[in-house]
């Protein structure tokens, strides 16, 4: 699974981003049957003002938040809490972009106590499946995106982030 990390903040560095998401990457679409080999996607890692733009530019929402998605195609399944279509391989296999925020992040990771690898791992996963179709607004689709996000992460070794 080929992933473009581009570090805006030095401090993704010290937590080794690019191994992490790659494992994050590759566990996600192995999971839902998808070769990680045929997937590509990319990652900014960078601070609050930033993403506080970005949240401001493409959600109207000019605060910062943890993780945004750009998925490259509109997967979202019909009914609530249907599976989202699968992607379809083309020739480049790009799933989209993701942005993760480094203050958000530590700051939540602290405040639940826990590892801050595990949570950064934890919004991986998170944006990946939003790349994929998959999306938390209705229940019934909240549902089915949590269970997925803990059965990988059980897999990863990564404790259940809503329990």
């Amino acid at each position: 699974m080929p992933i473009e990390v581009m570090i805006e903040d030095s401090r993704w560095q010290a937590l080794g981003l690019e191994a992490l998401a790659a494992r994050a990457i590759q566990a996600t679409l192995a999971h839902l049957g998808l070769d990680p080999d045929m997937w590509e996607a990319s990652l900014l890692a960078c601070d609050d003002a930033r993403i506080m733009t970005l949240n401001a530019d493409f959600r109207g929402k000019p605060a910062p938040t943890n993780v945004l998605s750009w998925p490259s195609d509109d997967l979202c399944a019909e009914r609530p809490g249907a599976l989202p279509r699968p992607p379809e391989p083309d020739e480049d296999g790009f799933l989209g972009d993701i942005a993760i925020a480094w203050d958000t992040c530590a700051r939540e990771a602290a405040e639940a106590g826990r590892p801050l690898a595990d949570h950064v791992t934890h919004l991986v996963v998170h944006a990946v499946l939003h790349l994929l179709g998959y999306d938390h607004i209705r229940d019934p689709d909240a549902t089915l995106m949590e269970t997925t996000e803990v059965a990988i992460l059980g897999k990863l070794g990564v404790c259940d982030p809503y329990g």
